[in-house]
């Protein structure tokens, strides 16, 4: 069961990188191929598993104030530095503030929500490897 809540969390974080793209793509009138989508969308997905490793998402994937946020703040810049340097697409300083807000309140905003509906499960809901620290709190270090 501890793999639920981690599978469901990585999923959301794509989706929100999808709908980043999605919407980004069709403001702009971009063509709706597979190939464009998964060209804008690679930076950011693999801007999401540095995220994920830097935060060890895993240990608490549901939390949006330690999780949450080390994800985003590592998958913007990872995203738009990728972006930036190995596309020919560049990253505008317009298109970085874009990305930070939109990434931001999707990412962390998902977790937010969500809190409501983990945290009648008890402390270790937060927790995929149902852990606690010290006084029943998750210990940043571990």
């Amino acid at each position: 069961m501890r793999f639920v809540p981690i599978a469901v969390a990585a999923v959301l974080d794509l989706v929100c990188i999808g709908a980043f793209v999605a919407v980004g793509r069709a403001s702009h009138e971009e063509a709706s191929s597979i190939a464009g989508f998964l060209g804008t969308a690679w930076p950011f997905a693999a801007g999401l598993i540095a995220g994920w490793l830097a935060a060890r998402a895993w240990r608490a994937p549901m939390r949006a104030v330690w999780t949450g946020v080390i994800v985003w703040a590592v998958t913007v810049p990872v995203g738009l530095a990728l972006r930036a340097f190995l596309t020919s697409d560049g990253a505008p300083w317009s298109f970085a503030i874009v990305t930070t807000v939109f990434l931001g309140a999707a990412m962390v905003g998902w977790r937010e929500l969500a809190r409501p509906f983990t945290m009648g499960r008890g402390k270790s809901a937060d927790r995929a490897d149902g852990r606690t620290g010290e006084n029943g709190e998750e210990d940043p270090a571990s």
